[in-house]
């Protein structure tokens, strides 16, 4: 766990574990919050490894306590990216299954502790394949879709970047190519953020994966179009219209953030191959 300490400028950390299980050890996995618990989905699980896990495991950060899902059926994956859809879903895109990439979605119900195997919606355009890309919502049904692609894309210069609609009552995915592109990346990450000026709104910027030191837009949104959904630990969302933190005391809350401390904000951060994770806060007053 990490707070912000009383160094010079008040702006000293303090880092102490609050969970070590041999479960948390992975590597190119996902993690990925629902209901106030976060879900750990496949990765390679030792120095080394070939294989991918299809394995999934659960971290409970108020008890600190990490459970393997006894659900059978899970996706054999590294190298992917998940997303919580509808406070129920965790649908798992793309990654490697120990001999191609893939593009497909498997969701976990959280309800039923079932694996499905989703499929595609009529008119979908997937790419050939995804490792190393990221998934970002736009919404609750809505990803963005930037990364590293399969098949001859490997070798082209530039990226295309996808629209994925999930459908989770008919349990099928739709991807639609969009016309941008940006220079082609792997293990990447993206941050969509709010954006000032005569046109506010939103834009999704990437950062390295490549040999730019410059980030990336790789979509822009005009104001109300976008908006921001927080995962309640009790299920269902609630909506953040601005990134200043205020709306997200109900996580700092759950994550054991002081009571006193404004304006906060909280993750869950694992340490790569370390049997470690932490909770961290930080007070930007």
């Amino acid at each position: 766990m990490a707070g912000a300490g009383g160094g010079p400028g008040g702006s000293g950390w303090t880092w102490r574990p609050v969970a070590w299980d041999p479960l948390l050890a992975r590597a190119f996995h996902s993690c990925t919050e629902l209901r106030g618990r976060f879900y750990l989905v496949g990765g390679l699980l030792a120095g080394g490894a070939r294989e991918p896990s299809s394995d999934t495991v659960v971290f409970d950060p108020a008890g600190g306590q990490a459970v393997r899902v006894g659900a059978l059926g899970g996706p054999r994956r590294s190298h992917h990216d998940a997303a919580p859809v509808g406070g129920r879903w965790l649908c798992v895109v793309g990654g490697w299954d120990g001999s191609r990439r893939l593009a497909t979605v498997a969701a976990l119900d959280t309800e039923r502790g079932a694996w499905e195997a989703w499929t595609p919606a009529p008119g979908s355009c997937p790419p050939a394949g995804l490792t190393s890309h990221t998934c970002t919502r736009l919404s609750d049904r809505e990803l963005r879709v930037a990364g590293r692609e399969g098949g001859t894309r490997t070798q082209r210069r530039y990226g295309s970047i996808y629209t994925l609609r999930l459908d989770p009552d008919a349990r099928t995915y739709c991807y639609k190519e969009e016309g941008c592109r940006t220079a082609s990346r792997s293990g990447h990450c993206a941050a969509l953020l709010q954006s000032s000026g005569p046109r506010p709104g939103h834009q999704l910027l990437l950062f390295g994966g490549c040999n730019s030191a410059e980030p990336e837009v790789a979509g822009q949104w005009n104001h109300g179009k976008i908006k921001v959904f927080l995962s309640l630990p009790q299920g269902g969302t609630t909506c953040c219209p601005r990134f200043d933190g205020t709306a997200c005391k109900a996580r700092g809350r759950w994550a054991g953030v002081p009571a006193g401390a404004s304006r906060t904000t909280a993750s869950l951060l694992f340490c790569g191959w370390a049997l470690c994770c932490a909770v961290w806060w930080r007070n930007s007053d």
